[in-house]
């Protein structure tokens, strides 16, 4: 009978936030309190919740969150004055671009106005292309936390098949590059994919982030795979039919409760990260 683990995010989360915690305390001590700039753009409930929650979170650590709520009709150009403001103010540490923006505004013009000392959340191209050599100060922050949990389980990266299902520039994309870079082989596959679960099959780690609903199927799964799905979907829904996959699964990741609250965890890290090199200075 198979054995499935559960990759418990909480658990991870926890241990993350209290080594952060403890990173603070030794900032305060020196002058420095981390700061997280957030701006919503918009009155968008889910995005409003999520804003919230990583405030929330932000305030219990000690780091100073910073809310900046913009009015729906908001212009690229008054967005990006915004953002430089921000880049400019010696006390922020980080600058997180709640999305999506309103049709109006040109998002990706809005995320290269971020300092790169600041993408904590890794939505630059320039961000994303020191990710690609290797050199990446912040990555962006699910696929930073999918490599937190297979760290944190010493599941092994190395030799092993990695699919990627979904190549969205935050998510797929720099999932599939951090997994190169840490020796896996990586297949990314996406909408145009031909004899996808085939390819699906072969995979001893799956990371799923198509944003569908239940997309991953139980019979798609090979024996003993490793299961992380990244995907959130109305009703607390994963990308991966869970109690199917997880007969077959070694371990996996539930939904809520998985990838979700380390993301959260490692924005934070970026902010704390990104503080601590301000104290150098």
């Amino acid at each position: 009978m198979n054995t499935t683990f559960i990759l418990d995010g909480i658990e991870v989360s926890e241990h993350i936030k209290k080594n952060l915690h403890d990173r603070v305390m030794k900032l305060k001590e020196n002058g420095i309190t981390p700061c997280l700039a957030t701006i919503l753009v918009g009155d968008d409930p889910s995005s409003a919740t999520y804003v919230r929650m990583k405030g929330n979170t932000c305030e219990k650590l000690g780091i100073v969150s910073k809310r900046i709520h913009l009015p729906i009709e908001t212009t690229t150009e008054e967005l990006v004055q915004c953002i430089e403001e921000l880049n400019l103010d010696v006390n922020v540490d980080g600058i997180l671009l709640q999305h999506p923006v309103p049709p109006q505004i040109d998002e990706r013009t809005a995320f290269e106005a971020i300092d790169l000392r600041k993408d904590v959340d890794g939505v630059t191209s320039y961000g994303f292309g020191q990710l690609a050599f290797g050199f990446g100060k912040y990555p962006c922050c699910t696929p930073a936390a999918i490599m937190t949990i297979l760290d944190y389980y010493n599941i092994q990266i190395e030799g092993k098949h990695a699919v990627v299902v979904g190549r969205s520039p935050i998510l797929g994309k720099p999932a599939s590059i951090m997994l190169l870079n840490r020796d896996a082989t990586v297949t990314t596959c996406h909408s145009k994919t031909q004899n996808l679960v085939e390819i699906v099959k072969q995979a001893d780690i799956i990371v799923a982030a198509v944003g569908r609903p239940n997309f991953i199927q139980g019979d798609w799964i090979k024996e003993g795979a490793v299961i992380l799905d990244a995907g959130y979907n109305e009703g607390n829904i994963g990308d991966v039919d869970y109690e199917a996959c997880f007969e077959k699964a070694s371990a996996i990741t539930p939904v809520p409760g998985g990838v979700g609250p380390v993301t959260i965890s490692m924005l934070l890290k970026h902010t704390v990260d990104s503080a601590e090199l301000r104290a150098k200075k």
